[in-house]
């Protein structure tokens, strides 16, 4: 049974920065890809950004140049490095993993930015 857990999430003044860990554990049979995704309240789940197994990366417009995803494969770990925060970013964020016709997600871990 495959899991993922989230850590690095926190309250951060606007202009900070955070780090977004998710490990993948249990029996992966094949790794297609990885990344996360937030939700607002009283808002649709939206991507933020997304790495494949060859690392190729995509990033909502609304965050490139500010979030980095990057992956190690070898331990079944994404991170998204968050700077230049907005309030606007405040959020419960997801890891979600496909693998072959399989897709999990993480339980969330929330990230607030806030004065």
């Amino acid at each position: 049974q495959v899991q993922l857990v989230e850590s690095g999430g926190g309250l951060v003044q606007p202009g900070g920065s955070l780090r977004l860990s998710c490990t993948a554990s249990g029996i992966i049979f094949r790794f297609n890809a990885m990344g996360w995704y937030r939700q607002a309240p009283g808002k649709q789940r939206e991507l933020v950004a997304t790495i494949t197994s060859s690392g190729s990366t995509n990033y909502a417009d609304s965050v490139k140049g500010r979030f980095t995803i990057s992956g190690d494969n070898a331990k079944n770990t994404v991170y998204l490095q968050m700077n230049s925060l907005k309030p606007e970013d405040t959020a419960v964020y997801y890891c979600k993993l496909v693998a072959g016709l399989m897709i999990y997600w993480g339980p969330g871990t929330q990230v607030t930015v806030s004065s």
